[in-house]
């Protein structure tokens, strides 16, 4: 899953994949795909998006740019 719905619990639904079902507006999800490296590890980038009418709304704000150092 490359998301899941933000609410009460950590995970909820709708889930932001192929069998998730279709997002709505009003729905609050995560999109946050993973990268892994078998010699440094994972991480997963979380940002949390609104479903508006007109398409959505990110509500995170940090750098796009992001740096891994494996040394």
């Amino acid at each position: 899953s490359t998301g899941h719905g933000v609410g009460l619990d950590v995970h909820e639904l709708p889930r932001v994949s192929p069998g998730g079902g279709e997002l709505r507006p009003g729905h609050v999800v995560t999109i946050e795909p993973g990268l892994y490296d078998p010699e440094v590890g994972g991480v997963r980038i979380e940002d949390i998006v609104v479903v508006t009418e007109d398409g959505h709304e990110n509500l995170v704000e940090y750098p796009e740019r992001l740096v891994v150092d494996s040394q």
